[in-house]
């Protein structure tokens, strides 16, 4: 069903892996969990205050959606060792602000696993970026990134 709406979108929107589409684009983005998958690496974004899985817009240097995923993943945690799922875990379009107007962003979501024990550097994208324990997640995480979280532990 999600899939088949992005690729409505995209027929609509040809540019619409771009920022520029104002009406929306594609993102991606890739929930950073250790190897084992007992800890979740989350940044406190700055533009909407909550704590997300780590990606952004597609750049032109992206070959494909999960090849942005995991530069996002890459910039915004300085881990290097990172191994990304081939196909996306999950799919959320979600209303976003965008230059005072209102669009959407519909984001491509990848699993990244990377060594346990990995130390994670934060980027001047991030309020705070942190290593959560499942028992320990932020109580007002979103109803998504939870989402997300259960459909990467199955």
């Amino acid at each position: 069903m999600r899939r088949g709406e992005y690729l409505t979108f995209l027929d609509a929107h040809p540019d619409g892996v771009w920022r520029e589409c104002r009406v929306g684009h594609l993102t991606a983005s890739a929930l950073v969990m250790d190897e084992q998958k007992q800890r979740v690496l989350l940044t406190l974004h700055p533009k909407v205050g909550r704590w997300l899985q780590l990606g952004g817009h597609i750049e032109p240097i992206d070959t494909s959606l999960r090849a942005a995923a995991l530069r996002e993943a890459t910039e915004e945690s300085g881990i290097h060792e990172i191994r990304i799922s081939a196909e996306p875990i999950c799919l959320d379009r979600h209303p976003v602000p965008c230059a005072g107007a209102q669009s959407e962003h519909l984001d491509v979501q990848y699993l990244a696993l990377v060594p346990t024990g990995a130390q994670a550097v934060m980027s001047t994208e991030s309020d705070d970026l942190r290593w959560f324990t499942f028992d320990d997640l932020p109580l007002d995480l979103d109803s998504s990134v939870r989402r997300l979280i259960e459909l990467s532990l199955k």
